[in-house]
């Protein structure tokens, strides 16, 4: 049977294997549920890589899929429990704090993770396979996600090429979300589960341009009316305001930026393959006038329709055309039916059930259960790399709690509580995986292993500094230079500037996308701290 004949579409297919690998995790894992009933409820979202000219097969409730033209799926799952830190919380983080764990956030920060591990692990078999072999060439070892950009020959040279490394040309990347993303594209949805759909009146002194109103954005559940603009992240009512951007803001971005993080894009060319292919939703989660003016060529980002970002662009062997330029995603669907029988931590919604036959709300019964709320606790899980070799003074891998999930080995399993909002002063070791802190750190272990903090990792415990050097990564030279020698995160993310930084690239479509987007206010005070916050003054005696 052909592709075309299977009576599974993609947006199904990967939305059932995204459920299979939660259903894998362990209980400490996922929301409670109580004996009368009630439960606690989560969004889970999860990043699905689909990689072409493999042949394979996952099994799912005891029947077998075999995956054809987009056969060989790596999966990040993560759900989360939707915690953002208040603006005057930012300048106390010091880089080990999340800011944002929205669960669409917290993917695409995991596979920012994953990709470091990735390139981390091909550069270790790298070298064994040069000390191995007398042609690199002949031995070379290939990741089926991950590639160099020095030619066709794939050889180990001196190349003037950067970023030395680039997504395979053969995958697409899909996101996963059990519900809308929060902000812009779900503006119809929370309006039609109001009791009154009509928009909110706003504010006259508001109206003209609210967006600029006190260098403050819209909050997420406010001023329904105004559409196609910048919303922070919503919290409770009596809470002080966050300066996150709404996930469909995020998202909107990334559509310039790619997926690829400032850690990520110093080691990682933005190709076509480092942008998101599709969103997939839930049907009843989709407002498709929401999603087409969020994310589509005609909505809010149309002026930058077909636009590319000079310096960026140059062709690669396999013919893909690397740099930042406007890459609107497909927005999919998979059925109301799927999603009641494979997901059973959503949000409840208002049903028709609810009312009388008159319109009015029935009257409650006298015993009412323990009201659903949501759950503290966000799970976060990747693949392991391709190879073995990977940064271990900075990555926690989980290995011993859970080694696998559906047969796939496992790369990183954290839980993290609220959030991971705590207030200072928090230990070293207790920072999430994904945190600035500790991504910076892995993105500087995987240029030059010796430059991180933390007991030395597999690589640097079989390899001396000298024989790293024998492999070439891609003559970084200043790049090299800049990463390992800024001392803030505010100088590791700063470009050094010129045509020849690809930095700089990316600085100046994000910048030009922002603007388009109207009203985003930077959620800046967590860049003037180092590596050194790593380094845990009070070691736990083993």
């Amino acid at each position: 049977m052909s592709e075309s004949e299977d009576p599974v579409p993609l947006p199904s297919r990967i939305a059932s294997l995204v459920h299979a690998h939660f259903d894998a995790l362990p209980t400490r894992s996922k929301p409670s549920i109580f004996p009368d009933g009630s439960r606690e409820w989560i969004p889970m979202t999860g990043i699905v890589i689909v990689a072409d000219g493999f042949i394979g097969a996952y099994s799912l409730n005891r029947r077998k899929y075999t995956f054809r033209e987009s056969a060989l799926y790596y999966n990040y799952i993560h759900r989360s429990g939707a915690k953002c830190l208040s603006a005057s919380h930012i300048p106390h983080c010091r880089g080990l704090v999340l800011h944002d764990c929205h669960a669409e956030i917290l993917a695409i920060r995991a596979f920012n993770h994953w990709l470091l591990t990735e390139c981390h692990s091909l550069l270790a078999e790298e070298i064994i396979a040069k000390d191995n072999a007398d042609s690199v060439c002949e031995n070379r070892p290939i990741s089926p996600f991950i590639r160099r950009r020095e030619g066709k020959d794939h050889k180990i040279k001196t190349s003037t090429k950067w970023p030395p490394f680039e997504l395979q040309p053969d995958i697409k990347i899909y996101m996963y979300c059990t519900c809308a993303p929060c902000g812009d594209a779900s503006m119809e949805l929370c309006m039609a589960s109001q009791e009154d759909a009509t928009p909110w009146e706003v504010m006259q002194e508001k109206a003209s341009n609210p967006e600029e109103s006190e260098g403050e954005m819209l909050d997420g559940r406010a001023h329904f009316s105004l559409l196609g603009v910048v919303r922070r992240k919503p919290a409770r009512m009596d809470a002080e305001s966050t300066r996150s951007k709404s996930c469909s803001d995020k998202l909107a971005l990334r559509q310039v930026s790619s997926l690829l993080s400032c850690e990520t894009s110093r080691l990682v060319a933005p190709t076509e393959s480092a942008y998101l292919a599709g969103l997939i939703l839930p049907e009843d989660e989709i407002s498709q006038s929401g999603c087409e003016r969020s994310f589509g060529e005609s909505g809010r980002m149309k002026a930058l329709a077909g636009r590319s970002w000079a310096g960026s662009s140059s062709t690669t062997p396999g013919g893909d055309t690397a740099g930042y330029r406007f890459r609107p995603f497909q927005v999919l669907s998979v059925s109301a039916e799927q999603i009641e029988s494979q997901w059973r931590f959503s949000k409840m919604k208002r049903d028709s059930s609810s009312l009388s036959t008159d319109g009015s709300e029935k009257a409650k019964p006298a015993v009412v259960s323990k009201k659903n709320r949501p759950s503290n606790v966000s799970a976060i899980w990747t693949a392991a790399p391709s190879y073995s070799h990977t940064c271990a003074a900075l990555v926690d891998t989980g290995s011993k709690s859970l080694p696998a999930l559906n047969k796939t080995k496992t790369g990183l399993f954290e839980n993290v509580i609220n959030g991971g909002i705590v207030l200072l002063p928090l230990l070293r070791g207790g920072a999430s995986s994904l945190s600035r802190a500790k991504l910076w750190g892995l993105a500087r272990n995987v240029i030059q292993p010796s430059a991180c903090h933390g007991p030395p990792g597999p690589l640097q415990e079989e390899l001396s500094m000298s024989e790293v050097d024998r492999v070439d990564h891609g003559s970084l030279g200043i790049f090299q230079q800049h990463v390992l020698q800024s001392t803030t995160y505010d100088e590791f993310k700063r470009a050094i500037g010129g045509s020849t930084d690809p930095n700089q690239v990316r600085v100046d479509a994000m910048n030009d996308a922002k603007a388009v987007l109207k009203g985003w206010v930077p959620n800046s005070g967590d860049e003037n701290w180092g590596l050194d916050v790593l380094i845990d003054p009070q070691k736990r005696k083993r």
